[in-house]
């Protein structure tokens, strides 16, 4: 029988940096079966390589039997393409990263199918930020933690030794500087909504409402629509042109500009990190989002820089203020984002697969700010993830479910 490894990571872990280790050949003495033997890695830092590989250069590897671009595909297409090419290089063990991140129900069901079958043929090395992630195939269990590996003596003890302690968030929600005012109650319309591209339907008839204060939670399988409906809503996408759209109270094709639609909108998803440079400081880091700028280029005036302060107090961060945003936790910079995103009070506040890769102590945090806002403030929420978050308190939820001639959606 194969000895398989169940690695618990926390976000600040760096796990990248182990990964290089072992593929180097450089075996921690906890895996040292793996010494000598070839090696494949499946995570999503693997897949976004082989995309800028083909958006940049071209060159076609995962998906060399279609014109159809890799990032065009849908998360549960991409991974199965990236499973597929790892294969067939015929590997003695397999590196896995959070391999069901931004995976729906049943995609995340098959491939954990498919991967409890691969056991019986290589070793398997999983990296889980989620304990529930853990492959139901015998291991030897260990925690990172500090750059070490920490034996556990069984998936019981595993869990057992999770950081179940919550981020109390004691303090209000900061009141705004300058509120955005929206007339109508009504901030988002679609009704009978179609969406076809290259004659093939993504959408049907889509009849949905957003009003002040809504909390939303947008749910269906991967490549049923939910990004084209946000970009609808966002403006980047000119499918809500000649339809029943309306934003903000603005019939869409009225004249209205992107960034009209943009100001109403707070918005955070885990890829926007990477668009910061990081050096910024966390203060300026949310008064920026004053600004709607990457970056501050002005000088902040005393109440930006009260109200920042105040943001910070509320994350347990006050003591971080001027703490570069690159030298913070993932968790921290999550929250933190969030709060940007939330600092004007938007009338809509858009998370695209927030605790996609936290741990479960982080997660547990996330979710506890977004339940405060949408308690205490009068902005509407969508909160757009595949997982059912423990705690989460959304007053409806709005699924998506593909079909043969587009994707309908249904209010639960």
């Amino acid at each position: 029988m194969k000895t398989h490894y169940a690695i618990k990571t926390a976000n600040q872990d760096m796990v990248t940096t182990l990964i290089a280790r072992i593929l180097s050949g450089d075996i921690p003495s906890q895996l040292i079966e793996l010494q000598h033997k070839k090696g494949m890695v499946f995570s999503s830092a693997e897949l976004n390589r082989f995309i800028e590989k083909e958006e940049r250069h071209g060159i076609k590897t995962l998906t060399w039997t279609t014109v159809q671009a890799l990032r065009s595909f849908s998360s549960g297409e991409q991974k199965k393409a990236l499973l597929h090419h790892l294969l067939s290089k015929h590997p003695e063990y397999l590196i896995l990263v959070d391999p069901y991140d931004n995976l729906d129900v049943a995609s995340a069901k098959n491939l954990k199918k498919q991967l409890t079958q691969l056991a019986k043929k290589l070793i398997l090395v999983q990296f889980v930020s989620r304990t529930s992630d853990v492959l139901p195939v015998p291991s030897s269990y260990y925690r990172f933690q500090g750059g070490t590996l920490v034996s556990c003596p069984s998936f019981e003890t595993l869990k057992l030794g999770e950081d179940v302690t919550n981020t109390t968030f004691i303090h209000s929600i900061p009141e705004v500087l300058q509120p955005i005012t929206i007339r109508d109650s009504v901030l988002v319309s679609f009704k009978g909504v179609s969406v076809s591209f290259y004659g093939k339907p993504v959408l049907k008839e889509i009849h949905w409402t957003i009003e002040k204060g809504d909390f939303w939670h947008l749910m269906g399988p991967n490549g049923s629509g939910k990004s084209t409906l946000l970009k609808m809503i966002t403006g980047d996408s000119h499918k809500g042109y000649g339809q029943d759209l309306t934003l903000f109270g603005i019939k869409k094709g009225s004249g209205e500009s992107v960034w009209d639609l943009k100001k109403n909108i707070g918005y955070f998803t885990p890829s926007m990190i990477r668009g910061f440079n990081g050096r910024q400081s966390l203060i300026h880091m949310l008064i920026s989002g004053l600004h709607d700028s990457v970056g501050l280029y002005v000088k902040p005036s005393e109440t930006e820089l009260q109200l920042a302060n105040d943001w910070l107090e509320l994350l347990g961060l006050s003591k971080k203020g001027e703490t570069a945003f690159r030298e913070i936790s993932e968790g921290e910079k999550r929250l933190l984002m969030t709060a940007r995103a939330m600092i004007k009070h938007p009338p809509l506040l858009i998370l695209d697969e927030p605790t996609v890769g936290l741990d479960d102590s982080n997660a547990r945090s996330f979710v506890q700010l977004v339940n405060k806002m949408a308690h205490e403030t009068h902005t509407a929420i969508i909160y757009v993830s595949h997982r059912e978050e423990e705690g989460l308190y959304p007053t409806a939820t709005y699924r998506l479910t593909p079909s043969s001639i587009g994707a309908t959606g249904k209010i639960q």
